[in-house]
């Protein structure tokens, strides 16, 4: 057995993009049939992150592919600000250093018909540290907005176009 064999392609695929689509496509659906049954309705966070030289913070996950604005679930009893402040503090070492506006709430279809995500947007923040690689977060990298990795998803690319051309928001992700 040769040594790619044992670790897998050498093409920078993440162990995520290793696993065929169709496994990856039933865990997801399985765990939303999860989530439908605990929760009536899902509701997280998402965060453009903009910085002063124009740029924006993605984040790459260890277990989707894609590059993505940092965020996740809200969880009970927690609210919305205080899901964005873990998340980007867990995501990518961002602290607030202002206040993060709301730019708007999207139902996620892709998700389910009870996912709604709510995306902030933010320009006052420090990063303490460089965001190491986790279980969670492959890579947490800030680009600039005219030179977004090719594997950037749809929704954060609507959601930031948006957010930098001024232009009135969908009402889907």
């Amino acid at each position: 057995m040769s040594e790619e064999d044992l670790s897998g392609p050498r093409s920078g695929a993440t162990a995520i993009e290793r696993v065929p689509r169709g496994l990856r496509r039933l865990a997801g659906r399985g765990l939303h049939l999860y989530f439908r049954l605990s929760r009536g309705m899902t509701l997280g966070v998402r965060a453009a992150v903009l910085g002063e030289d124009g740029a924006v913070l993605l984040v790459r996950h260890t277990y989707t592919p894609g590059w993505h604005m940092p965020g996740g679930g809200v969880e009970p009893n927690e609210t919305l600000a205080d899901a964005l402040t873990k998340e980007l503090r867990e995501e990518a070492n961002i602290a607030l250093s202002g206040p993060a506006t709301l730019h708007g709430v999207f139902l996620n279809r892709h998700v389910s018909v009870r996912d709604h995500v709510a995306v902030f947007v933010v320009r006052a923040f420090t990063q303490l540290a460089p965001k190491q690689p986790d279980r969670e977060i492959a890579e947490a990298r800030f680009f600039p907005l005219a030179a977004l990795p090719e594997r950037t998803t749809p929704g954060t690319r609507r959601r930031l176009t948006e957010i930098i051309d001024g232009t009135a928001p969908t009402q889907d992700w």
